[in-house]
């Protein structure tokens, strides 16, 4: 998801649906709820000081939420809580958190089977 803004003056909220880009109209961005939407979405850029923990081996602050994602969820799945793991489906969608959970190396196989469960994936032994 993404906040696009049309002629400095509109916001919409940006996302896919199979294979279609929907755009859904937010507001004026001049509307006080529809600026607090767009602040909101800013600062899910960078991984929130809260979890910073789970990434001690490294400077969180350079982490980027978009280009490093399959390291985010990797991290959150293995180590995080429910917090997290609310945060991080805020932030992307259940397909790309459960693409990665089957892709990765470093998430053990007990959190795997453990987060296939917690999805109702039909594949968890």
């Amino acid at each position: 998801m993404s906040i696009v803004i049309k002629d400095k003056k509109y916001a919409y909220l940006a996302y896919r649906s199979g294979k279609k880009v929907i755009h859904k109209y937010l507001g004026p961005i001049s509307e006080p709820r529809v600026a607090a939407k767009i602040k909101c979405f800013e600062s899910e850029k960078n991984v929130p000081e809260k979890y910073h923990y789970l990434f001690w081996d490294t400077d969180p602050a350079m982490v980027d939420v978009k280009r490093h994602s399959r390291y985010i969820i990797e991290r959150v799945l293995e180590l995080g809580g429910l917090d997290a793991l609310k945060w991080i489906q805020r932030v992307y969608p259940t397909k790309r958190i459960l693409e990665t959970l089957e892709i990765s190396r470093k998430i053990s196989l007990r959190s795997k089977n453990f987060w296939r469960i917690w999805f109702n994936e039909s594949h968890a032994s």
